[in-house]
């Protein structure tokens, strides 16, 4: 994983869930320029902090984080009769 690359996926999962950065701020006490800047990935979350985010929104710690493993496409291979 490069340093271009997010590390967490917190703005889309705010998105997918219809909360705003303000919301979070608010749930977690937090001021709104923090989570403005973990949802641009300029900073990041302590793990406690996204155990919080992830009760609040009532998913998967996994689901905030970005996959370190890179994804290849599975290859299936099918035998023809004949």
């Amino acid at each position: 994983m490069t340093m271009e690359e997010d590390l967490n996926r917190l703005k889309i999962v705010l998105a997918e869930h219809k909360k705003t950065n303000k919301w979070l701020a608010d749930q977690l006490k937090k001021d709104p320029a923090t989570v403005s800047k973990w949802c641009t990935n300029n900073t990041q979350p302590s793990l406690e902090t996204l155990r919080d985010i992830a009760d609040l929104l009532e998913i998967d710690i996994k689901e905030l984080i970005n996959s370190t493993r890179i994804s290849t496409p599975e290859v299936m291979y099918v035998k023809i009769k004949g």
